[in-house]
């Protein structure tokens, strides 16, 4: 996905990297973009503001879709899909955002909108999902069971 090359890009890490590299990458470019250190500068604050909010959202989305976060992450994945019901769906740009009735949600990336659309004509998108969704897209939380 370009988001996906696009945050690497700016955390400067290549598709191998884990979450200890996130990590040290985010921390060394906050420390040299963080808006602290331009207190007396009006636009450099304003630049180091952006900068930092993108940043931190690259940051995050980068470790939720890490395959360390998703292998411990794992078994609270299998409880809400094999426990909980479908309570919405929505397919936006070849992400397809599912809510769950345990309050969680997630995002499945590049479905298809003919994928998309034999999930809503299905008799039960559950069963539809647990076949050819989950086990298929690459996915990540984006909603946290509170």
């Amino acid at each position: 996905m370009k988001k996906i090359a696009d945050y690497r890009n700016l955390l400067e890490v290549d598709n191998k990297a884990d979450l200890g590299t996130l990590k040290s990458r985010y921390r060394q470019i906050m420390k040299e973009c963080h808006p602290d250190r331009f207190v007396n500068n009006e636009e450099g604050l304003r630049i180091a503001e952006e900068k930092s909010k993108e940043m931190i959202e690259a940051y995050h989305y980068l470790v939720s879709i890490c395959p360390e976060t998703l292998e411990n992450q794992l078994p609270i994945y299998k409880n809400t899909i094999e426990n909980s019901i479908i309570t919405d769906f929505d397919w936006k740009s070849h992400i397809l955002s599912i809510t769950f009735s345990d309050g969680s949600k997630y995002e499945y990336f590049n479905v298809t909108k003919n994928e998309y659309v034999k999930l809503i004509n299905a008799d039960s998108p559950g069963r539809h999902a647990k076949r050819h969704i989950y086990p298929k897209y690459a996915y990540r939380n984006v909603l946290k069971v509170s």
